[in-house]
């Protein structure tokens, strides 16, 4: 006669426990790990702050393109140069009044 083997369970119990705990730990790291879903957002919105910054330098940089261009020896504007050696010297024309 084959004598039968009592399961106790306790084996039972400690694989769904590991399943369980290995379970909560995998989900944890995707939503709070380094590549979760936080850091996710996180990068999104600070490229999209980068790219709104670089879309405002690049205004900058054409503004200031342009003033140096009109500033050359080859194409000279000579009202923005008026413009420019009035307010770095400080000075006014005979005809203009000043108001603060």
């Amino acid at each position: 006669m084959a004598a039968r083997r009592k399961s106790s369970g306790v084996g039972t119990v400690i694989y769904f426990a590991v399943i369980f705990s290995l379970s909560i730990y995998f989900t944890f790291a995707a939503v709070q790990g380094d590549y979760g879903l936080f850091r996710r957002v996180q990068i999104d919105a600070e490229a999209t702050q980068l790219r709104q910054d670089l879309k405002e330098i690049q205004t900058r940089v054409a503004i200031y393109s342009n003033k140096t261009h009109r500033l050359s020896d080859d194409f000279l504007d000579l009202d923005l140069l008026d413009e420019q050696a009035r307010s770095v010297l400080g000075m006014l024309r005979p005809d203009e009044l000043v108001i603060r």
